[in-house]
């Protein structure tokens, strides 16, 4: 049993509750020293009837997890990383493009140099280094007759640089030099930055819902393409070899397009089929 310390942060639980509740009336915002998963906290919730909207925050995740069931570092007692699941109902038209929409919503708060590496994460690239600053794990659930569903957006945001064992933990396929915000603002903490996130990544769901993956978020996507321009390979679970080419931005849908270099038109790829990592 992890003994945990009482938490330096003073997390702003009541003035994101008046300003989250106003886009969301009765929307919670709850924080826990410690839970498995905030993620798999919310939907137990959905599927027990309570539909609430609610920002939860775990200050450690035991078995936090990312993108095909990759372990996410998550660190108690000095808060080097922020955690938390919002969990609400939509309805959008159109659901591709949402975790890309999220991706912005973050990287748009946070810092002017952060980019987003398709389709869910957050890189700081610098002096040619590319490294991993956090990720998001959406996932949804049906609420019955209708379009509507429950959906979870799991956020992990490094405050601090994790240690190279937390690194080497997420397997082989997913090894990326993590990285700390305080590489880029060693003021922020993790009270701070949720206070920076939390209501422009609501206010990212709220318009997705009526607007979708639209014109002017591709535009803001287009700007922070991590991959953009790059020579890209794509990987099997397993880790073979898929595809190689050059990253030729994203469709109106979402997909990555990833140019062969053949006549044929680019590569269509969907966030659930392959992992895509730049070529050294």
């Amino acid at each position: 049993m992890v003994e945990l310390q009482p938490s330096p942060l003073s997390w702003p639980v009541e003035s994101l509750r008046g300003r989250l509740a106003a886009l969301r009336p009765g929307l919670r915002v709850e924080v826990v020293a410690e839970c498995d998963s905030s993620n798999t906290r919310l939907l137990e919730r959905a599927r027990a009837g309570d539909l609430a909207p609610c920002l939860l925050v775990a200050e450690r995740q035991t078995a936090g997890r990312g993108r095909l069931g990759r372990r996410w570092w998550s660190d108690g007692g000095s808060v080097g990383s922020l955690c938390f699941s919002l969990g609400l109902t939509l309805e959008p038209r159109r659901w591709e493009g949402l975790s890309l929409a999220v991706g912005v919503a973050l990287a748009e708060a946070l810092h002017p140099s952060l980019r987003l590496k398709w389709p869910n994460d957050l890189w700081l690239c610098a002096d040619g280094v590319d490294r991993k600053l956090g990720g998001v794990l959406i996932e949804t659930q049906s609420l019955g007759a209708g379009a509507a569903r429950q959906v979870v957006v799991g956020v992990g945001i490094n405050i601090r640089t994790p240690p190279a064992e937390a690194a080497a933990a997420r397997g082989p396929i997913a090894a990326i030099e993590p990285v700390g915000l305080e590489q880029v603002d060693p003021a922020l903490d993790a009270a701070a930055v949720l206070e920076l996130v939390a209501l422009p990544l609501l206010q990212a769901l709220d318009r997705f819902e009526r607007e979708g993956f639209d014109a002017g978020l591709q535009r803001r996507y287009a700007a922070r393409d991590a991959l953009l321009g790059r020579e890209l390979q794509t990987l099997a679970a397993d880790g073979s070899l898929l595809h190689r080419g050059r990253g030729a931005g994203i469709d109106d849908s979402g997909a990555l397009l990833l140019d062969a270099g053949t006549s044929a038109p680019p590569l269509r790829l969907l966030s659930a089929e392959v992992t895509v990592r730049p070529l050294a």
